[in-house]
């Protein structure tokens, strides 16, 4: 395991990144955990003691990666923009498992199901990661039948997570 300091950044202005809470993980560190790779891979470990898992590193050019510092992290870690973080990372090489009742859920409406399988593995952990971070089976279910109707109506994660929120 691979472990530095850094401080957690915010983008104003950087296209569909713009908002976004990150940290850099320098060219040097990132290539000790996996050489010579210039493409996004997953890495776990910790942000300070906060455990991570599955969590992508993103390429940003000249070799330097980021990791995208969600809500649910930053509540883990009890940090924000321009604080310091203890940084520990390492390949994560166990494979992404999808949401089992969202997968249930879509044999029974053919037209999602084909959409759902349609995406990217990417895309796909979206909505199963939405649907894995509901904190109560209320919340779980609604994710659920939102993701399949969005999927039914040939929407991608994005265009359903708008779709829905413009009816709050």
């Amino acid at each position: 395991m691979i472990t530095f300091k850094t401080i957690i950044h915010r983008f104003e202005k950087q296209g569909e990144k713009t908002g976004w809470t990150y940290i850099v993980v320098p060219a040097n560190i990132a290539n000790q955990i996996k050489p010579d790779t210039r493409t996004s891979y997953r890495v776990r470990g910790k942000l300070d003691s906060h455990l991570i898992e599955q969590v992508a590193l993103l390429p940003m050019g000249e070799g330097d990666f980021i990791i995208p510092v969600n809500a649910g992290m930053r509540k883990g870690i009890k940090k924000n923009e321009g604080a310091m973080i203890e940084v520990s990372l390492e390949l994560d090489t166990n494979e992404f498992r999808l949401s089992e009742d969202l997968l249930v859920c879509l044999e029974d409406e053919p037209k999602a199901l084909e959409k759902f399988n349609s995406l990217s593995l990417g895309h796909q952990r979206y909505f199963s990661n939405w649907i894995e971070n509901a904190k109560t089976i209320e919340t779980r279910t609604k994710r659920i039948h939102q993701a399949v109707w969005g999927l039914a109506h040939d929407m991608d994660y994005g265009m359903m997570i708008r779709h829905f929120k413009n009816k709050i």
